[in-house]
């Protein structure tokens, strides 16, 4: 019997966790979305704007018979830098910042002993700067920002930002992936 839960996180610009996530064995949809802010039902205009308190995320349907939350958030801080608030490399602006937006208070124990985990490794040369708050509400993102990467690859942010984190990913995590990502 298979079980689908949900997990919500933004580290950087959607476009590059969509991508990465969109690979791993036991995801069955990865949506772009906004959340943590309060402005209702935004667009990617307003986001942009610095206005809204949202971050860019996604939303991941996953199977924790196949692949665990904690192993989610394991490769969640491998694939962004979760020491520098409200950026990621040239990305600025609080859109951008490291966030866990947790279902369950379960989700928010297992973010935290991540973190506390990840800190101990000391695989960043800094603290970590991630937020965790309880998710309120998720709001999806226009259709042009869904499976952007595969959908653009040709696009200069593709080539020159999404590629390399995207083939950094697929060599780490390789025993990971489905079958047509390898």
């Amino acid at each position: 019997m298979s079980t689908t839960e949900l997990a919500t996180i933004g580290g950087g610009c959607f476009w590059c966790l969509d991508a990465v996530y969109r690979d791993l064995r036991g995801v069955s949809s990865v949506i772009s979305g906004y959340a943590g802010g309060h402005t209702r039902n935004p667009t990617y205009e307003e986001v942009c704007g610095k206005r809204t308190g949202h971050a860019e995320v996604v939303q991941i349907a996953f199977d924790p018979a196949e692949i665990s939350y904690a192993d989610l958030l394991r490769i969640f801080f491998t694939i962004h830098d979760p020491t520098t608030r409200d950026r990621q490399g040239n990305d600025v602006g609080p859109q951008y910042r490291s966030i866990i937006l947790t279902h369950t208070p379960e989700q928010e124990r297992i973010a935290r002993e991540v973190m506390a985990e990840v800190t101990a490794a000391r695989l960043w040369p800094a603290p970590l700067v991630t937020e965790v708050t309880p998710l309120d509400v998720f709001w999806p993102g226009e259709p042009e920002h869904q499976d952007y990467f595969t959908r653009t690859p040709w696009s200069g942010y593709c080539q020159a930002i999404i590629a390399p984190k995207v083939a950094k990913f697929r060599k780490t995590y390789a025993d990971r992936l489905k079958r047509s990502a390898a």
